[in-house]
């Protein structure tokens, strides 16, 4: 700051030092009053460079992880949507296995055979029915072509979950198709029952395994919200204001500028005292 002595006026210095802070105080409020209006303590790199380029990379981390947990939710219901048709295929089996040991009855006579065999096709029909109307956007699931399908599950390259539905269920899988009178009796029907345990047990397999999935994509999906909470917090402390202490700055600096304003009045007039001297 340039020394004043006070007796000199072509050049009124003191007016020009009141004036200098007064436009700093002006700077700083306006500052204050922007972080007041945008919340954030950093509006532009110049603000504080090295923090703005660690949020946005946390900005950007976090934007990543919101789109792997949408990725892991979409996952979830593509195995909820297979899961509901190997249940209802399960039920159809047991169904049928049902009506075949009831089959086993030696005081059936053909009418009743042919009874149970219609009803039991009907049953297999339903079940090719539900492997080719299970869809998830337009995708069959259950028909053994949805395999190997890779899901981003992180923000990370490496963070990838491959979902694989293998079974190929369908009536000639389970070696029931043309199933007649004549598998119900003797000893095809130990036969029968054979087949229908091994699609019984298929079928319970896949269902493990989506189960065993979902339980995974699950933890995941705990992890990334975890994740994506911990790294928005990271941000905000680093970008975000603290409107207390930005309202308490701003506070102080308005009392500055009443000051400023009122030493730069008193500067502008203080040459007139010079005059006294020429009385």
């Amino acid at each position: 700051m340039a020394f004043y002595s006070g007796s000199r006026i072509n050049t009124n210095v003191g007016a020009l030092n009141a004036f200098n802070a007064l436009n700093a105080l002006n700077s700083k409020i306006g500052t204050h009053q922007f972080r007041l209006a945008s919340g954030k303590r950093i509006n532009s790199a110049a603000d504080d460079p090295a923090g703005y380029t660690i949020s946005k990379k946390l900005q950007a981390r976090s934007r990543s992880l919101s789109a792997a947990l949408a990725n892991v939710g979409e996952a979830k219901n593509i195995l909820s949507v297979a899961e509901g048709g190997f249940q209802n295929i399960n039920d159809i089996l047991v169904g049928i296995k049902e009506k075949v040991i009831q089959a086993g009855n030696g005081s059936y006579t053909a009418e009743e055979y042919a009874a149970i065999v219609t009803q039991i096709t009907d049953m297999l029909n339903e079940v090719d029915d539900i492997i080719s109307e299970t869809k998830f956007n337009g995708t069959q699931l259950l028909d053994g072509n949805f395999t190997s399908k890779v899901f981003q599950t992180g923000a990370d390259g490496g963070d990838q979950l491959t979902v694989s539905l293998s079974a190929g269920v369908d009536s000639t899988d389970f070696g029931l198709n043309g199933l007649n009178s004549s598998d119900l009796q003797g000893s095809n029907l130990s036969l029968t029952l054979t087949s229908l345990d091994n699609a019984i047990s298929t079928v319970s397999s896949e269902l493990q395994k989506i189960g065993s999935l979902i339980q995974r994509l699950d933890v995941k999906e705990q992890t990334l919200q975890v994740a994506i909470t911990n790294t928005d917090a990271a941000a905000s402390r680093i970008m975000d204001a603290d409107i207390a202490k930005e309202q308490l700055e701003i506070t102080k600096l308005q009392i500055l500028q009443q000051t400023a304003t009122i030493q730069l009045a008193q500067a502008n007039s203080a040459p007139q005292n010079i005059l006294q001297l020429f009385r």
